[in-house]
């Protein structure tokens, strides 16, 4: 008979405990994507990204004990569907890793998905969040292949975390941020 009553309160818990932890929530998330440029020309697709707030407060004390920080951006061009869903035409995925080594007090940004670049190597913690956060020149695909009537835009998700481990509970705790953000709608055809 006390059935309902205890899935009434097993509901109050659980909506109490939700309370709780939104109000645990670090309220300063850094990471934003400051600047999203799309360059659609006659040949390419290009994308330039930079975000701030790479290297978080949390990040700091993991980070000098030897702990490597990982940005992840997951870069998508989109088509705008007016009756339908939107239509995803190219996603490309581009992971650096920045570690520091406490024994030479170096920093070194290395690329490990995505793109062929070679390790930055440098003693500033200014100059690897520079490389660590700014992705230039990023060709999505030719611009041949896009109907130049249509609609587009570019999103983009980026995640920041210590040791590559981006979970509610590490998010909770400081030691991963995510962002996301979405470009102004686009089209090839040139407006004369």
């Amino acid at each position: 008979m006390n059935h309902p009553n205890r899935v009434g309160s097993v509901a109050v818990a659980a909506a109490l405990a939700f309370c709780l932890l939104a109000a645990t929530m670090p309220a300063d998330a850094e990471l934003r994507v400051s600047e999203l440029d799309i360059y659609l020309n006659d040949h390419d697709v290009t994308v330039h990204v930079v975000l701030l707030g790479t290297i978080a407060p949390g990040f700091h004390e993991g980070l000098l004990s030897g702990i490597p920080a990982h940005v992840r951006y997951t870069i998508e061009l989109w088509q705008y569907n007016r009756l339908w869903r939107d239509a995803l035409l190219r996603s490309v995925t581009i992971e650096r890793q920045l570690a520091y080594n406490v024994v030479t007090k170096e920093y070194k940004v290395v690329s490990l998905k995505g793109e062929t670049r070679p390790a930055h190597g440098t003693r500033d913690l200014r100059d690897a969040q520079r490389v660590l956060s700014e992705v230039q020149a990023l060709k999505l695909g030719p611009a041949s292949g896009l109907d130049p009537a249509e609609i587009f835009y570019v999103r983009v998700h980026a995640e920041a975390a210590l040791n590559g481990e981006n979970t509610f509970v590490s998010r909770m705790s400081g030691t991963a941020e995510q962002t996301m953000r979405q470009s102004d709608f686009r089209t090839i055809q040139r407006v004369q």
